[in-house]
């Protein structure tokens, strides 16, 4: 008498999850090889970036990265001249990240390069399934970061 299976119910998440972040995180190697502190440098960038008023540290706390890396990443950032640290208004005692006119633009070609790159791993995906999927995985993922921890918009530097 054979054993019996037990028919499969789901895909393993955790399986799913591992197998499209190792895909993306090999065809993304290439694309942030060369900026400093590579794909977390990358992620530094892009929240600098972004609309919401993040300082060194609230930056470290939304990527995962120890204060103290996180520090040395940033140097390593302003010695590329692509960021530099700036006197939070909301806080005077914490430093913004601040993009630099070179920052914006490795920022833009990079970020155009990992579009490609998300168009290869999610390619099995219709344009409209690729978003929803995005989304849901933001939303499951915490949403990013805070934009209300800044009250009154942005402040300017």
């Amino acid at each position: 008498m054979s054993p019996t299976r037990p028919a499969p119910s789901r895909a393993d998440l955790g399986q799913a999850l591992a197998a499209v972040l190792r895909r993306y995180l090999e065809a993304a190697h290439d694309v942030v090889a060369e900026l400093p502190g590579g794909a977390r440098g990358f992620q530094v960038l892009s929240v600098a970036g972004s609309e919401v008023c993040s300082n060194q540290a609230m930056i470290a706390s939304d990527l995962g990265i120890d204060r103290t890396v996180m520090t040395y990443l940033v140097d390593d950032l302003e010695r590329a001249a692509l960021v530099e640290r700036r006197p939070d208004p909301a806080d005077r005692r914490a430093r913004r990240v601040v993009l630099l006119p070179e920052g914006e633009q490795v920022l833009r070609e990079t970020s155009r390069r990992i579009e490609e790159v998300e168009r290869t791993v999610l390619g099995g995906l219709s344009d409209a399934e690729a978003e929803t999927f995005r989304a849901l995985l933001t939303r499951v993922a915490g949403g990013g970061a805070d934009p209300s921890i800044c009250s009154g918009g942005v402040p300017e530097c």
